[in-house]
């Protein structure tokens, strides 16, 4: 009787990835892409490559989870159940 054999994953908590980048990369690639495919103009491609660029350097020299308190300081994330970001006092 042969025995069964599965791959195992290594890490568990890793996050998804595309290729090499990560689903907050693909998404970012996405929107400029398709905005530079509606533009169609030499500055939106190159606008596009470098907010890629620019977009990878950073995430990269930033800790995990950088980018997502980036979005939330911003206002465009909210956090479910934790105060406002400007909020001074919390009180539970």
């Amino acid at each position: 009787m042969a025995a069964y054999r599965s791959e195992f994953p290594q890490y568990m908590s890793l996050p998804t990835e595309v290729l090499w980048w990560g689903l907050d990369q693909v998404a970012i690639a996405a929107l400029s892409f398709t905005v530079a495919i509606l533009q169609s103009g030499v500055v939106v491609w190159i606008g596009f490559f470098l907010v890629n660029y620019l977009y990878g350097r950073t995430k990269h020299h930033k800790p995990r989870g950088y980018m997502k308190h980036m979005a939330y300081m911003l206002g465009f994330a909210k956090v479910e159940n934790y105060p406002e970001y400007f909020q001074q006092e919390f009180h539970e």
